[in-house]
């Protein structure tokens, strides 16, 4: 069976239908190939992907044991997100793992959520106070992929000024183009920074907690911690607000959000986390030895892909196809398993979006999508769905501290 390229527009155009296809043709584990012909796997089945990432000897994090590492060039553009020999978080394993995440989880449990509730509004409300007496926006570009990495930027320890700067080179760091290298060179050099100052002068503050743990990690281990918790902050909390307002824009069972109504931006960001969701395929787990997942034979050293969105819409667990709005949480958006995303940091996220969203609804009177729904467009990665542009219309209203301008 032909392997299906990972990079290919319909992952961005037409997910949905190309994981049944996938699954039709190929059953829950299908074969692709990343960028430069690099063979996969993608773990497409529910189950399957249950058994992947709770099994972390035999589908192990530490990409050591890749075996086309030999074939790999230096400037391979998906090396920021299938790293090798990086000291963060990411691959390592067992106790040490565990000693980590509890590190970072304690770092994040300690923000004030009263403080990080009204950090984020403050910054919602001044990206919506540069926009709101236009009549028009952009609330992707201008506004949902602004706000998460603003709101790390304090919570972490940089100066404000510094947010922009920062947004720009996780962008360039998670599309995995041309320019993936150079901006996690600028997000690696500005954490370095931070480290060093917070080295010598600790602050109430993320990165001040991190190094004071007792565990004592080197700083080039807190500075790759930061990395992985930057990229996994920001971005999939941007797609999240993006695609929970789109949703809100264009189905009708939300409209009483765009009124007031607040029940109903919970179940949309629910319903994009089952149906949407923000990280649509994650890199990845490699096999300790031979062995056999969803009818393939797996040998020592491959990698698998986690088909997050694949297995979410399994038909297997999904048996009435219907969209899921309510409580239920039982999909793979924050993972599973020990390397599955702290509890603290995903209160943070779902703080941050719902926040963001709620300003918005509360800001942008009458507000609706400027251009047809079917013409939006998503951004070109295979690890993350989000769209490139969000533009709406509404009635122009004053900035908070002052007139129309």
């Amino acid at each position: 069976l032909a392997p299906v390229p990972l990079g290919s527009p319909r992952f961005q155009s037409e997910p949905a239908a190309l994981y049944r296809e996938l699954r039709r043709e190929y059953g829950a584990v299908a074969p692709v190939v990343l960028e430069g012909g690099v063979p996969a796997w993608l773990v497409l089945g529910y189950r399957e992907l249950h058994q992947v990432t709770g099994d972390p000897v035999l589908f192990s994090r530490d990409s050591d044991l890749w075996n086309q590492w030999p074939d790999i060039p230096d400037d391979w553009p998906l090396l920021p997100m299938i790293g090798h020999k990086q000291p963060s978080i990411l691959y390592t394993v067992g106790e040490r793992h565990r000693e980590r995440a509890a590190m970072i989880g304690e770092a994040l449990e300690a923000v004030d959520p009263f403080r990080l509730r009204a950090l984020a509004e403050r910054l919602a409300d001044e990206l919506i106070d540069a926009v709101c007496h236009k009549g028009e926006a952009d609330l992707a570009a201008g506004y949902a992929m602004l706000l998460p990495m603003r709101v790390l930027a304090v919570l972490y320890g940089f100066e404000e000024e510094q947010g922009p700067g920062l947004v720009g080179a996780l962008n360039d760091m998670i599309d995995g183009r041309e320019r993936a290298l150079a901006g996690q060179a600028h997000l690696a050099a500005s954490i370095g920074r931070l480290v060093a100052d917070r080295r010598a002068a600790p602050a109430d503050d993320v990165v001040s907690r991190m190094l004071a743990h007792p565990s004592g990690w080197t700083d080039e281990e807190i500075v790759q911690d930061l990395m992985v918790m930057t990229a996994a902050g920001h971005q999939p909390t941007a797609d999240w607000i993006g695609n929970s307002l789109h949703l809100m824009l264009t189905d009708d069972r939300f409209a009483a959000s765009l009124f007031g109504g607040r029940n109903s931006v919970a179940e949309a960001m629910n319903e994009v986390l089952w149906e949407d969701t923000p990280t649509q395929n994650v890199a990845g787990r490699w096999a300790s030895r031979d062995t056999r997942l969803g009818g393939r034979r797996i040998r020592a050293g491959d990698l698998l892909l986690l088909g997050l969105q694949g297995a979410n819409s399994d038909p297997r667990v999904r048996t009435d196809g219907s969209a899921l709005t309510g409580g239920n949480n039982a999909h793979f958006s924050f993972g599973h398993g020990e390397h599955r995303c702290p509890f603290p940091a995903q209160e943070v996220a779902e703080v941050v979006a719902r926040t963001g969203i709620e300003v918005v609804l509360d800001r942008l009177p009458d507000i609706d999508l400027a251009v047809p729904a079917e013409s939006l467009t998503r951004r070109p990665s295979p690890w993350l769905r989000g769209l490139t542009e969000l533009p709406v219309t509404f009635t122009p209203t004053p900035a908070l501290g002052g007139t129309l301008a």
